[in-house]
């Protein structure tokens, strides 16, 4: 039995930042997949894991845990991970540049919410207008908001704001939005390229069909 089971769905960014901690963790876990598309997340299955009929989900512990936050913390409070600063000032920088991303610009990204701007007004196109509206100005400010040095967003070390910021980056490059003249992002993109953790918990390592 695997120590930790994540409802998830491969490209919910949310999800990805959850599979990474539990690759930097060394958690022995497993993906059970939610089909966001599919609209298995509205189903009484997983709303009785979720009332939000959100993923991701996390099973640990006994518990099932929700919102990436959250659920980071947890890791982090049960000695899992180390991935908030230790000093507050450090910390509080870190936790403005994971909610800048968490509670600001992905929110207004969500699946849900860009398919409801499409479908008032009937028209498609929209879904990606809205997309590029919102990413491209929220990016910048994530960009002025990291470390002139790094390698990471917050120094030399590995913090939750690299767990967010990565995951929002494919969802920039999937809607067509130029990240490439934003030098701090493409260097915390670069230095977290590298890492193993990062790689496996790609959408494409979680759902090769998609290569």
């Amino acid at each position: 039995m695997p120590e930790a089971v994540l409802y998830d769905y491969w490209r919910s960014t949310a999800s990805w930042r959850v599979r990474i901690a539990l690759n930097l963790a060394g958690i022995d876990w497993e993906s059970h997949s939610v089909d966001l598309l599919a609209g298995n997340q509205r189903g009484a299955a997983h709303l009785a894991r979720n009332p939000q009929g959100l993923v991701p989900v996390l099973e640990i512990d006994g518990l099932a845990l929700t919102q990436s936050l959250a659920i980071l913390d947890y890791l982090e409070d049960t000695g899992r991970v180390s991935l908030r600063p230790s000093e507050p000032a450090q910390a509080a920088r870190m936790r403005s540049i994971a909610q800048a991303i968490a509670c600001d610009l992905h929110p207004v990204c969500n699946l849900r919410v860009a398919a409801h701007a499409a479908a008032l007004t009937g028209q498609d196109d929209t879904r990606g207008d809205w997309m590029r509206h919102f990413i491209r100005p929220g990016l910048e400010a994530v960009e002025a908001l990291l470390d002139d040095t790094g390698p990471y967003c917050i120094g030399e070390t590995l913090t939750q704001a690299d767990l967010c910021l990565i995951p929002q980056l494919y969802n920039a490059a999937r809607w067509g939005v130029e990240t490439g003249d934003l030098p701090r992002i493409t260097r915390v993109a670069g230095a977290c390229a590298s890492l193993d953790a990062f790689r496996r918990a790609e959408p494409e390592a979680m759902h090769p069909a998609s290569i």
